[in-house]
């Protein structure tokens, strides 16, 4: 599924935070009285109604040649850039104000759906003074108070309401979807380009549902291929990244959209935090995983170097611990006929499904080698267990009480069922059930 995105801008200390913490439904966002404290764009999935979405924070545009000011409006225009639909927030309590017509001029020459909301009316008395904000332009204003939750409904109805009608795609089931994710300078593109020319047969490229992305089908003997491009940051006048943390989105729009993921990490300076935050994403949004260590022909080539490498990346990413792990050079295309056969597997191993009566036969033997222990007095009882969905697998446990199903206990299960049916690179979920 393609969400949609929706930026909050507007000029600093608005309440922009506060509104997007309400949106997204946790407190994300650091919220403080002093201006500019929200410098960098931050990201979020939500969800209103049946639409899912994702939300980015902003810190505020305001008209001045300071340093950070400069940045502050530079990465709004980011925002700007990525988003599908605008909330442009103004203080209520303080009228229209000339950084307000600034930010008003750059939403002008987006192009992007606007929905104005008019923050910090919360008493009857301010509702008298919402008519002066027609005056900018992007016609009628919501007026909303971040701080108690007023207007919020009203508000999100209005900006989904201008989502993109043609943002879901067919896809065929034959045909593998991945993607190549990951720090900038990891040698991303570098494994786009060696996989594409190492002897196979590119079929066309496409442009993806993503904007500007451009998705390539091609062929490896008999199984079909797409890979989705997440290159840079396309530009336009002067909006451009500058650092690793702002490549987020983009990120998430190709895990999205992928069935497996490739989380690429460079051999040579080794495991970054910011590593570890990119492949968490692949990982919540429940898509196959192959850790993929580039530039291997920097380092020593020896199966000890091979095995404290491997090492590392498993303390490290102790929530992958179901990816497997290939080591290539693009540069010299090394091992790099490793990658497609390990995909095709991941992709396998996602839409996996076992029979019911098989997998029950399975775990009541693990229930009889390994009974459930008592919590709070009580003691788990399993009555049976069934796949309920793929990509990822989930499979719903009946039992005598939910809450009795420890997460500890229910990582002996997922183990049990991995060991059982495979599934390596992709997450599995386990939920349970009280049977009626």
């Amino acid at each position: 599924m393609n969400k949609s995105t929706i930026a909050i801008v507007g000029r600093p200390n608005i309440g922009k935070s506060t509104v997007f913490n309400r949106i997204a439904g946790e407190r994300i966002s650091i919220v403080d009285d002093m201006p500019g404290v929200t410098r960098d764009r931050v990201y979020a999935s939500a969800e209103w109604l049946t639409h899912e979405f994702n939300i980015i924070d902003t810190g505020g545009i305001e008209v001045g040649d300071e340093p950070l000011l400069q940045k502050m409006r530079h990465q709004a225009e980011i925002a700007i850039d990525e988003a599908d639909v605008i909330i442009f927030m103004v203080n209520g309590r303080e009228g229209i104000t000339a950084a307000d017509e600034e930010v008003a001029h750059i939403l002008y020459r987006s192009k992007k759906s606007v929905v104005l909301a008019v923050n910090k009316i919360d008493s009857p008395e301010l509702q008298e003074n919402i008519y002066e904000y027609y005056s900018l332009g992007f016609g009628e204003p919501f007026p909303i108070s971040g701080s108690h939750g007023l207007g919020l409904g009203d508000l999100l109805d209005e900006a989904v309401r201008h989502f993109p009608t043609d943002i879901s795609e067919d896809k065929d089931d034959d045909t593998i979807y991945f993607s190549l994710i990951g720090r900038p300078n990891v040698g991303k593109s570098s494994l786009v380009n060696s996989i594409l020319n190492e002897n196979r047969v590119i079929v066309s490229d496409q442009e993806g549902t993503t904007r500007d992305a451009i998705d390539t089908l091609f062929h490896d003997e008999d199984q079909k291929f797409v890979i989705i491009d997440t290159a840079g940051m396309r530009k336009r006048g002067k909006v451009y990244e500058t650092t690793e943390k702002y490549s987020v989105l983009r990120a998430l729009k190709a895990i999205e959209r992928s069935d497996v993921v490739l989380v690429v990490i460079d051999a040579d300076t080794g495991i970054r935090e910011q590593d570890k935050k990119v492949a968490g994403y692949a990982h919540d949004e429940g898509r196959a995983i192959v850790i993929v260590v580039n530039k291997w022909d920097t380092i020593e080539s020896s199966q000890d170097a091979m095995q404290k490498f491997e090492e590392n990346i498993r303390n490290q990413f102790q929530f992958l611990h179901y990816a497997p792990i290939v080591f290539v050079s693009a540069k010299t295309k090394r091992r790099l006929q490793t990658i497609l056969p390990t995909v095709i597997v991941a992709s396998e191993n996602h839409s996996k499904r076992v029979q019911t009566h098989v997998l029950n036969d399975v775990i009541m033997d693990a229930l009889a080698v390994n009974p459930a222990p008592t919590y709070k007095g009580q003691r788990l009882k399993v009555f049976y267990t069934t796949q309920v969905a793929v990509k990822p697998p989930v499979f719903a446990v009946f039992v005598n009480e939910p809450e009795l199903l420890h997460f500890s206990y229910k990582r002996f299960l997922e183990n049990t069922i991995r060991k059982a049916f495979g599934f390596s690179s992709t997450p599995i979920k386990i939920v349970a059930r009280k049977r009626k």
